[in-house]
């Protein structure tokens, strides 16, 4: 399976290489770090977690918000609630909130859909997990679309 070799934007390169460059077993270390610096929900969130959408996908519960600034570049910030129980979620949504935060809306949904692949985890999580990755993402991206007139 052939995947696109063009540069992911916003942080996410930087981040896939980091997890390119590391043996197996430290990238698993690597993504515990991402779901230990995973930030708390803002108190409008924590305090309302109906505003949040669920990630099916995710074999761990999993919520997220986006929003979108009213500025020209439409910046997009991104709110998850996993919890403490489930690393691995966590961490994938660690890894899209330090890519993707503060980002304009065009940069979020240019990611390809084949993230979960370029991140070299396929050997150390399970397929059933990186799915979970992936709804994370097309809901984000999907939020954005509702919020612009962006195209897809």
């Amino acid at each position: 399976m052939s995947t696109d070799t063009s540069p992911l934007p916003g942080g996410l390169q930087e981040i896939a290489d980091d997890f390119a460059a590391m043996a197996e077993p430290d990238r698993l270390q690597l993504l515990l770090e991402f779901s230990n610096e995973l930030p708390d929900l803002p108190a409008r969130y924590s305090e309302h977690p109906e505003l949040l959408e669920p990630v099916p996908e995710c074999q761990s519960p999993i919520f997220l918000v986006t929003e979108v600034a009213d500025d020209p570049e439409s910046t997009v910030r991104l709110h998850f609630s996993a919890p403490a129980e489930a690393p691995t979620t966590r961490g994938f949504a660690g890894i899209l909130h330090e890519g993707l935060d503060g980002r304009p809306a065009a940069t979020v949904l240019s990611v390809p859909a084949e993230l979960p692949l370029r991140l070299s985890l396929e050997n150390s999580v399970s397929p059933l997990r990186l799915r979970g990755l992936s709804g994370m993402l097309a809901r984000i991206q999907r939020q954005i679309r509702e919020k612009t007139q962006l195209p897809a």
